[in-house]
């Protein structure tokens, strides 16, 4: 073959490659217009989802202030829950031992009264009760504490409960349920309630 038809065979080549290769350069407008549109409308919902939301906190048609009943729900939602761990504390805490001869007379007596003790202990906090805890082991062997009250941002008591075994001379070993308060920095003994054990040495605690 010439070299001058090897040259044409060459240019043609690419030519035809070029016109069928066609780069992406090309951006689709309407596209953009649409992704655009998408987004404006995003923010128009969610503007208007906080708009719904200060006017229902505003509206006095709505039922006792929706916003306020629901912090209210779930404050004493948050109270019912440490009284549920306070309780269960208070039930390890004595033992199976001991547990088998007064468990009635705790259910029956003590528990009640500690959880209305405690209830009025939290419920005097207001908002300030989101931010206490209750401690999650009670002193075993001879120690008093069932249970204390602490505020997490300074890991400071709020009440102590406590049990102390009473020997009473002629009488025997009473169980003697009781709490202190930090307003007196836990000088006062505010007793919940007794239980009478017998006059033989009782187990230790949680034994």
């Amino acid at each position: 073959m010439k070299l001058w038809l090897r040259k044409l065979a060459v240019s043609l080549v690419a030519i035809v490659t070029l016109g069928l290769y066609v780069p992406p350069l090309h951006i689709d407008p309407e596209a953009n217009s649409n992704k655009n549109a998408l987004a404006s409308k995003a923010a128009d919902d969610e503007r208007h989802a906080a708009s719904v939301a200060v006017a229902k906190e505003g509206d006095s048609s709505s039922p006792a202030g929706s916003i306020q009943t629901e912090q209210k729900y779930d404050k004493e939602k948050y109270i019912d829950s440490l009284t549920d761990i306070a309780k269960q504390q208070a039930t390890s805490k004595l033992g199976p031992k001991i547990a088998s001869q007064v468990e009635d007379e705790f259910s029956r007596d003590i528990l009640p009264a500690m959880e209305s003790v405690l209830k009025s202990v939290l419920e005097a906090a207001d908002d300030d009760v989101m931010f206490y805890s209750i401690t999650q082991q009670p002193a075993g062997g001879f120690g008093e504490r069932i249970f204390h009250v602490y505020d997490e941002r300074n890991e400071k008591d709020i009440a102590r409960f406590h049990v102390r075994r009473d020997n009473r001379p002629m009488e025997g070993y009473w169980f003697n349920f009781h709490y202190h308060l930090s307003n007196d920095n836990f000088q006062a003994h505010h007793e919940i309630g007794e239980i009478y054990w017998d006059k033989n040495m009782p187990p230790k605690w949680m034994a």
